[in-house]
């Protein structure tokens, strides 16, 4: 496992650290939920493009459908 640090503004990092209490979970954690979302998206995003690029677009739609882009 990889230990990663960041550098945010002291008034971020203080938001996050409220949202993981909310949460009832700690930043660790709440850095990894975030991280786990991102990447989702992106890995649809770019499965959205492949099917756009050989030329489904019914497949590229149903992709974009499946992104929870509010969540």
């Amino acid at each position: 496992m990889t230990t990663l640090s960041i550098r945010l503004p002291d008034d971020m990092a203080e938001k996050l650290k409220k949202i993981a209490q909310i949460r009832d979970i700690s930043v660790n954690k709440l850095m990894f939920e975030l991280s786990v979302q991102v990447l989702a998206e992106e890995e649809a995003k770019q499965r959205f493009l492949a099917a756009q690029l050989r030329g489904n677009p019914k497949r590229a739609l149903q992709q974009l459908d499946g992104l929870d882009l509010l969540a």
